[in-house]
């Protein structure tokens, strides 16, 4: 999806801070908004942030921060959790309009199934940022805030490569041979962010696959086929069984798995855990992750799961909330990447953080030194 000139263009989009107009209808909402601005209308707004459940632990910690971010800022917040029922989120968009919110803060269930509400946003004049996931096909949405996805995939096919001793964590060359027995897990297929993480995974291993130093045993290595709708644990636990069963029966032995999510990773970790992995006699597979949830830290901790990618929520609340408040006081919030994110009908202009790959040998460096967990949660 994107050429390695992306990661050299996003570095040095960092360093800039970049001033973008949203295009087509966007830019009146956000020209009307900015009016009202002026006019002093939005003093003590309310803002409607919509999170897609509270079954996965950072979205809570989204939540969380960011209307902790915006009250902080004298903002009024409407926060709701739509738990992964699209009608649900759909209403809970209607209701934060009629309420008058002044602002939304999206972080959709499916990014194609919002088009009809953003659009009567837009009539009402009202902005919508896209939070973490991008919102697809609507001219409809101003801006996003997110990580850099496809550097999440790369550091998840880093870690692995890691894990296998095939690379060391300085990047440098391990002293590994090969061949090793991987399988591929991505993400839901109605989250645009699964493709980008799933992508900058596939163009690290690439190499790999094609020299035969990793094999895919079952031969699933198209997105479609082993994308987990709605990034369900019981749906990844279900095929990790099936390819035990069906590729692994007579002998050979998982090696590594590509999982992008914590939850993913738990399913799978249980699956393998059931077809007598985990032992001294047969360890656990090298099995990656990603937002670094408390149960999978502690896993990493105890030598299940070999890693994950760690993605500051905190940061992403705080870049979030500044974007709304530039917007609702008639300004222009500060982007870093116009060039990557099309939502179909669009470019969306985006600020992107970085993710931090997490190993056992840096937990308390990157998450208990820096505030994210306290030691007594590692330890409870």
């Amino acid at each position: 999806m994107r050429s390695i000139k992306f990661a050299a263009a996003t570095a040095a989009s960092s360093a800039l801070v970049l001033v973008l107009t949203a295009c087509g209808s966007s830019t009146k909402t956000v020209d009307a908004q900015a009016s009202s601005a002026a006019a002093g209308g939005n003093s003590g707004a309310l803002i409607g942030i919509t999170m897609p459940t509270k079954s996965s632990e950072r979205w809570i910690h989204d939540g969380d921060n960011l209307k902790s971010a915006l009250e902080k800022l004298g903002y009024k917040v409407d926060l709701q959790y739509a738990e992964n029922d699209i009608p649900t989120q759909v209403n809970q968009i209607e209701d934060q309009i009629t309420k008058g919110a002044k602002l939304l803060i999206v972080a959709s269930i499916d990014g194609t199934a919002l088009t009809t509400q953003l659009q009567e946003a837009a009539d009402k004049h009202i902005p919508v940022i896209a939070y973490d996931r991008l919102i697809r096909n609507t001219p409809n949405v101003d801006y996003y805030a997110t990580f850099d996805n496809y550097k999440v995939g790369v550091e998840q096919a880093t870690e692995l490569l890691v894990g296998l001793g095939l690379k060391k964590e300085d990047g440098s060359a391990g002293t590994a041979k090969g061949p090793f027995n991987i399988e591929l897990f991505a993400g839901s297929p109605d989250d645009n962010n699964a493709t980008f993480f799933f992508n900058g995974a596939m163009d690290t291993l690439k190499p790999y696959i094609a020299n035969k130093t990793l094999v895919v045993k079952s031969g699933e290595t198209d997105f479609k086929t082993v994308a987990i709708l709605r990034w369900d644990p019981a749906t990844a636990q279900k095929r990790m069984e099936d390819l035990i069963t069906k590729t692994y029966s007579s002998g050979a032995k998982v090696q590594g798995v590509l999982s992008p999510y914590d939850g993913l990773s738990i399913g799978i970790l249980s699956a393998l855990k059931s077809a007598g992995y985990g032992t001294a006699g047969q360890p656990y597979p090298v099995v990656t992750g990603q937002d670094s949830e408390l149960a999978s830290v502690k896993s990493i901790l105890a030598g299940e799961q070999f890693s994950s990618v760690y993605k500051d929520t905190r940061q992403l609340a705080a870049v979030t909330a500044k974007m709304a408040d530039a917007v609702l006081k008639g300004t222009k919030p500060q982007v870093n990447n116009t060039t990557d994110y099309n939502n179909g009908v669009k470019v969306v202009p985006a600020y992107l953080l970085q993710p931090v790959a997490i190993y056992k040998d840096n937990v308390q460096k990157e998450l208990v030194d820096t505030g994210y967990y306290t030691q007594a949660q590692l330890n409870g």
